[in-house]
């Protein structure tokens, strides 16, 4: 088998966990979700997890650097590059950063799935998954803040990628089958 490198990007309720999850079995890909990674060897007390674990005791993002050094723990024992990342890079700086790191073993991001949902979806999503997990802290006015922040943090992510010829933009409204076939025809 080939190298493998596809991201899947989207907004919060746009499915991005269960397309991830799909996707990599059917692709036969390693799903590496930088919140797992980062849980992890903060568990394990690993040397990455020690240094980790200061940033996010103190509610501080992880340094890119990190997290792209965790990515390369993940990586470096795989004779093939076949992966899915779910949550890294969110931005160009740190997809510049994953890409150099990548090419230290001669693999290269092969696509970007971005999903994309309608916000009044993504609303009822979340309205309903924080009713279903007794979340009360995502109301409306929360949910709608935070997909302001998507689109201002995200845009020059998909520009990047876009301008990289990887984007493929993904209609994510549907049963889950349904998508996850669109995501796999946009990736022929």
């Amino acid at each position: 088998m080939a190298s493998e490198v596809l991201l899947l990007i989207g907004p919060a309720g746009a499915g991005k966990g269960t397309q991830a999850d799909a996707l990599a079995a059917r692709k036969r890909l390693t799903k590496l979700s930088t919140g797992d990674m980062l849980r992890s060897h903060v568990a394990r007390g690993s040397q990455l997890g020690v240094a980790a674990k200061s940033y996010v005791d103190a509610g501080d993002l992880v340094p890119d650097d990190l997290i792209v050094d965790m990515v390369r723990d993940q990586v470096s024992g795989m004779e093939e590059v076949r992966v899915l990342l779910d949550g890294f890079p969110r931005t160009p700086a740190q997809a510049e950063a994953l890409d150099a790191m990548l090419a230290e073993f001669q693999a290269r991001m092969t696509a970007v799935v971005l999903l994309e949902v309608p916000e009044e979806e993504l609303v009822q999503r979340l309205l309903q998954r924080a009713r279903d997990e007794g979340r009360s802290d995502d109301n409306e006015e929360t949910i709608r803040n935070r997909m302001e922040v998507y689109r201002t943090s995200t845009r020059p992510l998909i520009d990047f990628y876009r301008d990289r010829g990887l984007l493929h933009a993904v209609d994510g409204v549907g049963e889950v089958d349904a998508v996850t076939k669109r995501i796999e025809g946009a990736l022929v």
